[in-house]
Parts: structure tokens; C-alpha cells; sequence
């Protein structure tokens, strides 16, 4: 058994491509079989390389491994054109030389008439050797098929036409392409947008003139964004990777898609293996979905928050190398992680709270300081450096009970104490809990970094 992920690279790889892949991953999971990664690049003029190393590397950061792959269409013209052949040795199949102004004029008139422009079988027994090739579409009888989301389906072969599959150049459609690839590669299951649904009929009636085996089909409603229109950039339908980018974890990013449009009761929060366990096709909405930025920055922040440490520091590691943080200098960073995964939102935002911890600064927030760092807020700096310089045991614990005893000695809240010591440290006074964050910034560094408050304080006053 085998399903496939069948993108083309004339863009980007976007969030309604991704749900799609990860439904056909998640089915070869679920069922024990395969997940082939197929590039559509027939369109020449469109395909680029750019669009195809986004899509391998956009794969890649979700984790969606494939078992057959990248197959590539473009190698597999001469296995389509041998396909076009016994067509139109079978007498399926048939040249047609119709001009586009005599196909315009054709459908003007269709459409005055109130039919459905489809076209009108000019060629069918001419006996032409050129031009575009038709595939003699039936003309009675239905096409009927179930779909795991829309249910029994039936068309009638009148309203369908006889289309397109090679064009003027020989170079193969969409159409023609999809049917020998699906069948070639034993896909037993079919998952794409809905936005194919109308293409189907016309492939099922090619795998009947071929006397092939027919897959099941899984069409998925498209992704709207939040006012009900098509998803677009305004929405937050970015290139995939500009949410690996913004900071999402890949694992969010695939529980959010998962549950636009595919639910199992009310549960918001799934790991992988969760997905795969609980993943059915007959579970999809046939409704579309829709887009939502703060749930899927909350889903971020969720997972974030309980993820395994040893896979957040990996995540992590590609924004800390984009800020050029290196942590060999400074505390593990399993435990800056845990001292930071709570308030963080996202994965950049982590990576930025790590600069404390594994550079120095020379100067601090300017809008902070001058604020914070008065002459009375002088006297709790000069308090620290003595007390914190006595402290043997460089724990959170140890430097809270320095801070709890100046509090008691001053007769002053907790916060008149943390609230400098925070600046003094972090630089910018957006450090988390002032004692833990001392901790991991280490003795030494704290006991400098104080000494530098204290210093800017001295050259504000003295100016």
C-alpha cells in the first residue's frame, strides 16, 4: 500500500501543501505502508530548482520522511508518451488540429446556449497525424466514485470532455501524467486539495482505457483564511520555512495543520505518534478550514512548554547559530531551556533571551536604566555585589536568600531588589526569575555585570 505527496515547484511550499502532505504521511503511517515524494515538474516554464529545494527542505524540517524519492516527472516523458501511444493504437485517444480562435468561438456559443463549454469532438474521425492529442472521453454512462471526504460521487461521462493529454510540443498534461504515475508507483490512495475533485472523473475514465486498477480517492477541502476568503500572505500563508523562520517548532506547526479540518473530539494538543495512532481519513471535515494565527502561536507556545528537552535544544540550535550564540561558553544549555520555555512564545524568542547567558554586553537598555538605576537602587547594587561575592553555593536558592535578606535588612518589597539586579544582569531587564538567571549567568559574570551598573550609575550622577 502506498500514498504519495505529489507537489509542483512553480512556488513555494505553503501550509495548504504541507496538510495535504501530512495527511498522505500520516495514512502510510497509520496503515503500515509507504510515503512516495513525487515533484510534478512538467510545466517548464513555471518549475524552478528554487521551488524544489524549498519543498525537499520544508519536508525535511516537518519530518515527514519518505519512503520512495524525490521522483521527478520530468525523467518520465518517454514512459508517458509510450502511454499516448497505446492510447491511440486503441483508438482512446486522437489527434486534433482546432484552432484556439475556432475553440473560442466554440465556447462563446456553448455558453450563449446555456451549456456546459466543454469541446465538441470536432477531430474525433478526422484522421489527423498532428497537433494536440485528445483522449476519447465516453460518451455515455456515469463515472462514479467514493471519496473518504465527500462521499459517493457520481458524473455523467456527457458533461465531461474529451481532454487535452498532449500538447502541440509532445510534452504530456496533468491529467495524463498523474494517472500513468499513480499507477506506475501502485498508489493505492489518492490524497490532494479539492480543488482536483473535477479532474478525477476524467483520470478515472483514463485508468478504465488502460485497464488499470483504480486508487481511492481523498479529497480535502481547501484552508480559508480568517474573514472567510482564500488563504493568501495577508492571512499568514507564508513559504513554509518562514515559520521554521518566525520561530515554530515543526511538531506544532503539524498539530496545527492537522486540525484544520480533522478532528478527534475535543482534544487541541497531539505528539506525532498521537497523530498516527488516531489519524482517519473518514474524520476529515468536508467543510473547509479555516486559518488562525494566534492559535497557532498558542499551539507553538504549548509545545514549547512540555516538549522533550534534548529535541527543544535541537530546534533550538538553528536560531542560536543565526544570532551566532555559542554555547560552550556558558551555562548547559538544558538548563537555560528550562529556565526560559515557560515565557517564551516562540523559538526566536528563546534564542534571544539566550544572549545573556553566553555573551556580555557593554551597555544597557538606555530607556531601562535611566529609569531603574537611581542612587537608591545604588544602594541594594552596592548590597548585592558584597553579599552575592560571600556566597560559596551558587544556587538559585542561596542567591534568593541573599536578595530576601537585604529585602528584610531595607524593610523593602521583593521587587525593589529584583527589579535592578534583573537590569544589571540581562542588560535590557528582560531576564525571567532574577535568581535563577543569576544562577545560570554565573558568579563571575554577576558580580561584573553589577559592578557595571554601579559604574553607569556613578558616571550619570556625576554628570
Amino acid at each position: 500500500m502506498k500514498s504519495r505527496f505529489a507537489p509542483s515547484p512553480t512556488g513555494y511550499l505553503h501550509i495548504g501543501g504541507a496538510r495535504t502532505a501530512l495527511f498522505a504521511w500520516l495514512w502510510a503511517k497509520k496503515n503500515n505502508s509507504k510515503f512516495v515524494l513525487r515533484i510534478e515538474d512538467t510545466d517548464k516554464e513555471r518549475s524552478t530548482q528554487a521551488s524544489v529545494d524549498a519543498i525537499l527542505e520544508g519536508m525535511d524540517w516537518l519530518g515527514l520522511d519518505y519512503d520512495e524519492g524525490p521522483i521527478y516527472q520530468s525523467d518520465r516523458t518517454e514512459r508517458y508518451n509510450q502511454v499516448i501511444s497505446e492510447l491511440l493504437i486503441k483508438g482512446m485517444a486522437y489527434y486534433c488540429d482546432c484552432s484556439m480562435e475556432r475553440l473560442e468561438l466554440m465556447r462563446e456559443g456553448q455558453i450563449a446556449k446555456n451549456e456546459k463549454p466543454k469541446y465538441d469532438g470536432c477531430c474525433r474521425n478526422k484522421r489527423l497525424k498532428d497537433g494536440v492529442i485528445r483522449f476519447l472521453n465516453p460518451d455515455d454512462g456515469n463515472v462514479k466514485f467514493s471519496d473518504y471526504v465527500k462521499g459517493e460521487i457520481s458524473i455523467s461521462n456527457s458533461e465531461l470532455d474529451d481532454l487535452i493529454i498532449s500538447r502541440s510540443d509532445g510534452s504530456p498534461t496533468y491529467n495524463l501524467s498523474v494517472v500513468v504515475d499513480d499507477h506506475d508507483m501502485g498508489i493505492d490512495c489518492v490524497i490532494r486539495g479539492d480543488d482536483h475533485i473535477n479532474n478525477t472523473p476524467k483520470q478515472i475514465n483514463l485508468y478504465q482505457a488502460m485497464d488499470w486498477l483504480i486508487p481511492k480517492f481523498a479529497h480535502v477541502p481547501m484552508i480559508l483564511g480568517s474573514d472567510g476568503s482564500r488563504l493568501s500572505k495577508r492571512h499568514g500563508a507564508l513559504n513554509l520555512l518562514s515559520y521554521r523562520d518566525e520561530g515554530l517548532l515543526p511538531y506544532a506547526l503539524l498539530n496545527y495543520i492537522v486540525r484544520l479540518g480533522w478532528s478527534h473530539g475535543d482534544q487541541e494538543i497531539f505528539s506525532v505518534d498521537e497523530m498516527i495512532n488516531l489519524f482517519d481519513l473518514s474524520s476529515i471535515n468536508n467543510s473547509p478550514a479555516s486559518f488562525n494565527q494566534e492559535k497557532l502561536e498558542w499551539i507553538n507556545q504549548s509545545h514549547i512548554k512540555t516538549i522533550e528537552v534534548n529535541e527543544l535544544a535541537s530546534n533550538l540550535k538553528w536560531h542560536l547559530d543565526q544570532l551566532n550564540i555559542k554555547t560552550d561558553n556558558g551555562p548547559n544549555i538544558n538548563e537555560v531551556i528550562d529556565a526560559l520555555r515557560d515565557r517564551s512564545k516562540s523559538l526566536v524568542d528563546m534564542a534571544q533571551s539566550c544572549n545573556m547567558f553566553y555573551k556580555d554586553f557593554k551597555e544597557f537598555d538606555a530607556v531601562q536604566a535611566n529609569k531603574i538605576f537611581t542612587k537608591d537602587s545604588k544602594l541594594i547594587l552596592v548590597d548585592l555585589l558584597i553579599n552575592l561575592n560571600d556566597v560559596i553555593s551558587w544556587k538559585a536558592e542561596s542567591i534568593h536568600s541573599v536578595i530576601k535578606d537585604i529585602c528584610e535588612d531595607r524593610d523593602i518589597g521583593f521587587g525593589k531588589v529584583g527589579q535592578p539586579f534583573r537590569l544589571a544582569i540581562s542588560g535590557d531587564g528582560k531576564a525571567g526569575s532574577v535568581d535563577i538567571s543569576a544562577q545560570l549567568v554565573g558568579k563571575v559574570r554577576t558580580l561584573l555585570r553589577i559592578q557595571m551598573a554601579l559604574d553607569y550609575i556613578d558616571n550619570i550622577t556625576s554628570s
